[in-house]
């Protein structure tokens, strides 16, 4: 990887870490966004300078979630890992359901008449901003569903 790549992915694993996870999943998301061929863990932990281990337990934690995919090749025993064809719509899907329970805990909250008639104009200000939100990302998905758009190249079978 050249400089700029390396900050990419830096700058990425920070990012990830903001959202709640390890810096080191958003290390590999970065680094797989960069390359076109799957990697094996021990290609992934040599590129970003870090254990194996700590690269295995990453990789499995992005693949629940939608973001990676696990390969193999014929002969080899090894498990390679690229970025899922389908991990924007994923990580998209992720996040508006995580939203989505927010503003419901939120309405909820209003509903009840929780805190009192201050603690209610906020609620009702933040429920209408993530009703806002929820809408224009659910938006977001019904146009990439359109599109067809996917996070990578489609590859062939490994």
């Amino acid at each position: 990887m050249n400089e700029n790549e390396m900050q990419f992915v830096e700058r990425m694993g920070l990012l990830v870490e903001e959202d709640g996870w390890p810096r080191i999943a958003g290390r590999i998301l970065g680094y797989l966004t960069l390359t076109v061929e799957s990697r094996s863990l021990d290609e992934i932990a040599s590129a970003l300078g870090v254990s194996r281990a700590s690269v295995s337990t990453d990789a499995r934690r992005l693949m629940q979630s939608g973001l990676l995919e696990r390969r193999s090749r014929p002969g080899d025993r090894r498990d390679y890992y690229r970025l899922a064809a389908d991990g924007v719509r994923s990580s998209l899907r992720d996040r508006i359901d995580r939203l989505r329970r927010y503003h419901e805990l939120i309405d909820g909250a209003a509903s009840d008449g929780l805190g009192g008639p201050e603690a209610a104009s906020r609620l009702t200000q933040w429920s209408e901003a993530h009703a806002l939100v929820l809408r224009a990302m659910e938006g977001a998905l019904a146009d990439l569903d359109s599109r067809s758009i996917t996070s990578g190249p489609d590859e062939a079978p490994e």
